[in-house]
């Protein structure tokens, strides 16, 4: 990691519920000083932030980037680099790629990848399946993100269903347990009787009541009694429904056993999107009704949501290209626009910037453990990104860095721009162009489960 000083002069810092205006000191990658004004020395560069926002950058605990055995899609190479250009300067990446991340050999392999290509910071979860249960106990504390359970259809041998082995995670997992949850029995019975009435020509509106909301409902209804009958840690991934919401405790996060994420795509679309980009925003789970997004934006201002996430998951163009709902892939690119795609509840009136800022970066750091980051602190290091609500950004084919070329966001106008991303101190995204800074290091936790 480089030694040097940067000074952020003349930003609005958004932190820990509230706007300050004033100069950021960074030195050997750490915030050294935050202060009114701070004046530079010779040595110190010098990056002018106009009265933009200063945020501590987006912590993403939920992405698929591909790599390895997948990596015709993504790669941790490219998406970081997309990552880094939406203003985010840490992945959690989710174990089912090609080997699944299932034992810990595999894990360290996925770190070793992330040293070697990553643009922004890295870590991983150790993956779940019906009979690892030994691997997850010999799991060394802060080894992974946390613990992934598909608790409902997945790739490969990923889905736990045996209820002994699901009892035996919650009991003795020695990290946060982060579940998908869907009802496979349930969905395969809707697609049953999709496929009686449609054939194969199911049209992709069919989607949301294919994995419907009572699917959901009801593996979420489990993983929360497993959690509390075994006083488990968990986080809830990408909740898509109204009627979840009522399982959650609103308020702040300290303190809570159970915390709830929502993802961008949940709350920037709704069913009524589907006619529109067909297949581009199929993913599981399902994007919902239009109550469902307002209930989740709710949730969000009640502190029922605890974390704003991406899920990004990329696909080739060609493969969502597919008009046959059966053959299409779930999944969505999203890590270069998430922020922007938040930050229109900022100009809707939605939320707050001290509340997007809580739900992408001080809560995810909280709930995880990250250890020194997601805070403008001095002390931490200085991961943090420059947003300008002045100036627009139009999402065009030329400026996406994902592997896979295209964003379901694709001929949008976000109200909001990234100016500059920094990982550890060091720009790795400065005025629309990369930085190869080889900055990026691995994410530390705190214990997760004493």
């Amino acid at each position: 990691m480089k030694n040097s000083n940067l000074l952020i002069k003349n930003a609005q810092m958004v932190n820990e519920g509230a706007i300050r205006s004033g100069d950021l000191l960074i030195s050997n990658g750490r915030i050294e000083r935050i202060d009114d004004s701070i004046a530079a020395d010779g040595a110190t560069r010098v990056i002018d932030a106009n009265g933009a926002w200063l945020l501590p950058g987006m912590i993403d605990d939920q992405v698929h980037f591909r790599e390895p055995g997948l990596t015709y899609k993504a790669g941790i190479w490219s998406e970081s680099r997309a990552a880094a250009a939406g203003g985010i300067t840490s992945f959690m990446e989710m174990p089912n790629t090609k080997p699944a991340t299932v034992t810990l050999e595999a894990l360290e392999d996925k770190y070793a990848i992330g040293a070697e290509k990553s643009l922004v910071n890295y870590s991983f979860y150790l993956g779940a399946t019906n009979d690892n249960l030994d691997v997850i106990r010999s799991l060394q504390p802060g080894a992974a993100a946390g613990i992934k359970i598909f608790m409902g259809a997945s790739t490969g041998n990923m889905l736990v269903d045996n209820q002994e082995t699901l009892a035996g995670i919650f009991r003795d997992a020695p990290a946060l347990i982060a579940t998908h949850c869907e009802t496979s029995p349930l969905i395969q019975q809707n697609l049953e009787a999709a496929m009686k009435k449609y054939g194969r020509e199911i049209p992709v509106t069919e989607h949301p009541n294919i994995r419907s909301a009572e699917a959901c409902y009801q593996s979420t209804q489990l993983a929360i009694s497993l959690a509390r009958e075994f006083n488990a840690p968990l986080h809830v991934l990408h909740l898509s429904t109204a009627r979840e919401m009522e399982l959650f405790e609103p308020g702040p996060i300290d303190g809570k056993l159970i915390t709830a994420e929502v993802c961008v795509h949940f709350l920037h679309f709704n069913a009524g999107d589907y006619p529109r980009l067909g297949n581009l925003i199929k993913c599981n789970p399902a994007i919902k009704t239009e109550q469902d997004q307002q209930a989740l934006i709710k949730a969000l201002q009640d502190g029922r949501l605890d974390i704003i996430a991406t899920d990004h998951a990329p696909h080739t163009s060609e493969e969502k290209a597919s008009s046959d709902y059966l053959e299409a892939p779930s999944g969505l690119p999203l890590v270069q626009d998430a922020l922007l795609a938040v930050m229109e509840l900022y100009h809707d009136g939605v939320l707050s910037l001290e509340e997007i800022v809580t739900r992408t970066s001080h809560n995810v750091a909280k709930r995880f453990g990250v250890i020194e980051r997601g805070y403008l602190r001095e002390g931490y290091w200085a991961d943090l990104v420059i947003v300008d609500t002045s100036h627009s950004t139009e999402v065009t084919g030329e400026r996406i860095l994902s592997k896979c070329g295209w964003s379901p966001f694709a001929g949008e106008t976000f109200r909001s721009a990234i100016v500059s991303t920094l990982v550890n101190g060091q720009p790795v995204w400065h005025d629309g162009r990369i930085v190869e800074s080889g900055a990026a290091t691995r994410l530390q936790f705190s214990a997760q489960r004493l």
